[in-house]
């Protein structure tokens, strides 16, 4: 009984290992398929080609310092063009843009007005004059000459009767005290020097009395001429001019239009140089003074800069901000750029940094972050980098970059770390 229990025990054992076997061998047939499909499809997958690509070495070099600030662009100068006299413009000279030079017509107002008093003035100067000559006639008193009142005619005739009657007293004294005449003859001719006398005095109060009147007609003379020039300068005034050369910025009034003293014909604006503010921090104020040279900037022209200097310095800290108020002169010979634009001016300093320059074009920037790719043994190596200052076509990298490391200057938006280049 126990033989036959063994025998079917090992019947049974040896099926299992059978059927353990034939599943080892199709599991590794399946395995060594696999295998062979994987070469296979490895082998059809190519290599990665590599990217073409220039370098340029990254250089070291000294770039100076600066303070760098905004601020928006301003006229040197600017005026609103208005009439001296109200008046109806009959004819505007400039429009939008036109350049004017200093003195030049910008408008017309009608002077017809301006006329007519010009003319009640003139007739109103030439009966003054007339006046004038009159009272100096009846002195005797020609045009330039200096009056002096001895010198009047009946001053003159009075003074030499008077003078006469005083030798003849004179001599009747004589006569008086040598018994020749009576006492009665002496004081007739006492009275009658008394006399001539009085009329002498008359006389020349009656002269400088005319003289008062020249001088009150002469007076009216020169209130009419005043007059005169006053119509005169209406009429000049009726011609609007331009107070400075620069270029017209507004042109305010109209054909036909009139205007008021308070009403503005134009504006025009001086743009060379221009002038812009700024704010320096409180802790670079000991590095500006003014003299010192500008760099401006502009979206407009992102390749270009525009030199100035810095030309006022306000006396005094801003107590909010904490800032100093700068201005500078920026030159624009070439009216490139224009009031109002919004710059950015870097203030230089006469100390230098060193700093790692490489091609702009180097870099590539994805929105806040910039990179470059150092190529080293034919492979792209990705170094994150923060950009600074330009020094024309090479811009200041700062970050893990030597100088004299070849960086990728073409195709780098097709590089990522460890991409394989070719040269």
């Amino acid at each position: 009984m126990n033989a036959i229990i063994s025998r079917n025990l090992f019947k049974t054992t040896l099926a299992l290992a059978l059927v353990a076997g034939l599943g080892l061998a199709s599991a590794a047939c399946g395995s060594r398929a696999q295998a062979t499909k994987k070469g296979a499809a490895a082998a059809a997958t190519p290599e990665p080609a590599a990217v073409e690509v220039t370098t340029a070495p990254a250089v070291q070099r000294d770039l100076p310092r600066f303070v760098e600030a905004t601020g928006s662009l301003a006229a040197d100068e600017q005026t609103d063009v208005a009439p001296i006299v109200g008046g109806r413009v009959v004819s505007v000279g400039v429009d939008l843009g036109t350049y004017v030079q200093k003195g030049q017509v910008i408008a017309q107002l009608d002077p017809a007005d301006a006329r007519l008093r010009l003319d009640q003035a003139q007739a109103a100067l030439a009966q003054a004059n007339s006046a004038v000559t009159q009272a100096e006639a009846r002195i005797g008193l020609r045009a330039g000459q200096r009056f002096d009142a001895t010198q009047v005619a009946e001053v003159k005739a009075a003074r030499a009767a008077y003078d006469l009657a005083e030798k003849n007293l004179r001599r009747y004294e004589q006569l008086l005290e040598s018994g020749d005449i009576s006492r009665s003859a002496y004081d007739q001719q006492r009275a009658q020097r008394d006399q001539l006398r009085e009329q002498h005095q008359a006389v020349l109060t009656q002269a400088n009395q005319s003289y008062a009147a020249v001088q009150t007609a002469r007076a009216a003379a020169q209130a009419a001429q005043v007059q005169v020039e006053q119509a005169q300068k209406g009429i000049r005034d009726a011609t609007i001019h331009s107070p400075i050369s620069g270029y017209v910025t507004e042109r305010a009034a109209d054909v036909g239009e009139f205007v008021s003293t308070s009403s503005k014909v134009a504006t025009v604006a001086r743009t060379n140089p221009l002038r812009v503010r700024i704010d320096i921090p409180e802790q670079a104020i000991a590095t500006v003074r003014p003299g010192q040279s500008v760099s401006v900037s502009v979206s407009t022209y992102p390749d270009r800069s525009f030199a100035g200097r810095v030309a006022r310095v306000s006396p005094s800290v801003s107590a909010t901000s904490r800032t100093l108020t700068v201005e500078a002169e920026v030159e624009n010979g070439e009216n490139l750029l224009k009031p109002g634009q919004f710059a950015t001016i870097r203030v230089l300093q006469p100390q230098s940094d060193p700093a790692i320059l490489v091609p702009a074009r180097a870099v590539r920037a994805d929105g806040t972050t910039a990179r470059v790719y150092v190529i080293q043994d034919g492979v792209a190596r990705e170094r994150l980098v923060a950009t600074g200052r330009q020094d024309g076509d090479l811009i200041e990298v700062k970050g893990n970059v030597s100088a004299n490391e070849l960086v990728a200057t073409s195709n780098v938006e097709q590089l990522a770390d460890g991409t394989q280049v070719r040269q």
